[in-house]
């Protein structure tokens, strides 16, 4: 199915193409017989190819081979309890609605509550073309500075949540997990979810012995979907470590500069003093922070795309 996605994707350049001649045809024939009535059409038919190639430059970023799988997004509550907890909820609510907009499928894998509000952290899995591609531009530290409404005094507080972007792993073809490589322990649901959640031992903690890796899933009524969701978690995270080493490999080799660590901070949401959303890699920048945060994210994520291309050139 992806060979024959990339396939299409020629042939959308070869049917752009073969407009592009059209439109010079039309112009051509209009230049000749001194005919203005032709110019609205022309206008508009220049003004569609224009969108569908900026659509299909994009996707020249998309040049990892796991870019056009669905996503597994992480979302991690930052140091500083309620603020930073209730802030992991909102990028979680943003990344549904964005999902949402884009007419993708969302679903919450599982989630860790919040003692008083928002959450701890949170899976889930964005299934759609090139859901990974797009995602990939949120990966990293995003910072939240506003006057907390969890704060008596409305003091300005400043909250990090981390955000993580795996691509989905296909089991046995791009991670295989060998039974001996795999301690399984259950245990009780401390989060919401009825009696029957919190009496039994529903939920699974995965450790993936030779890396360390550990999945806990708890979401779900049976220990079996909670295992299920929990290996789906743990083969997208062995999938993101193995693309991570290659990454560094191929830099090392090349004598590049090798980053420290995934955690860098990469966007800043302000809603005091002044309104504005910054992505800190491309400068790229807006005031409108409500539809952002209501899941506009496609001006943000289009401008990291072009900008990693260019630093590929």
């Amino acid at each position: 199915m992806r060979q024959l996605a990339e396939m299409k994707k020629v042939v959308r350049w070869r049917e752009l193409e073969k407009k592009l001649k059209d439109i010079a045809e039309l112009v051509s024939m209009a230049q000749q017989e001194g005919d203005t009535s032709l110019e609205g059409e022309i206008l508009s038919e220049i003004e569609e190819v224009s969108s569908q190639l900026d659509e299909l430059e994009l996707e020249l970023a998309f040049s990892d081979e796991y870019d056009g799988r669905n996503a597994v997004l992480a979302i991690h509550a930052g140091a500083g309890g309620t603020e930073s907890q209730d802030w992991a909820e909102m990028l979680l609510r943003m990344y549904l609605r964005w999902a949402e907009r884009r007419g993708y499928k969302a679903e919450v894998l599982d989630s860790s509550p919040g003692e008083e509000a928002g959450i701890k952290s949170a899976i889930i899995s964005i299934g759609g073309d090139y859901a990974r591609g797009y995602l990939k531009s949120e990966h990293g530290v995003h910072r939240l500075v506003r006057l907390s409404p969890f704060d008596a005094d409305h003091a300005r507080h400043t909250s990090f949540a981390l955000v993580e972007v795996m691509p989905e792993a296909e089991a046995d073809v791009d991670v295989r997990i060998e039974p001996d490589d795999l301690k399984v322990d259950s245990f009780r649901s401390s989060g919401p979810g009825g009696q029957h959640m919190q009496k039994t031992s529903t939920a699974i903690r995965l450790t993936h012995l030779p890396t360390g890796l550990v999945v806990t899933c708890q979401s779900e009524r049976s220990q079996y979907q909670n295992k299920e969701i929990a290996l789906k978690i743990l083969q997208s995270r062995l999938l993101e470590l193995k693309l991570r080493e290659r990454a560094e490999e191929r830099a090392r080799l090349k004598g590049g500069r090798i980053s420290a660590g995934w955690g860098n901070q990469i966007r800043s949401y302000v809603l005091h003093p002044y309104k504005m959303v910054k992505d800190h890699r491309t400068a790229y920048e807006t005031s409108d922070i409500d539809s952002v945060l209501d899941g506009e994210l496609d001006d943000f994520i289009k401008a990291y795309l072009r900008s990693s291309m260019g630093r590929k050139r």
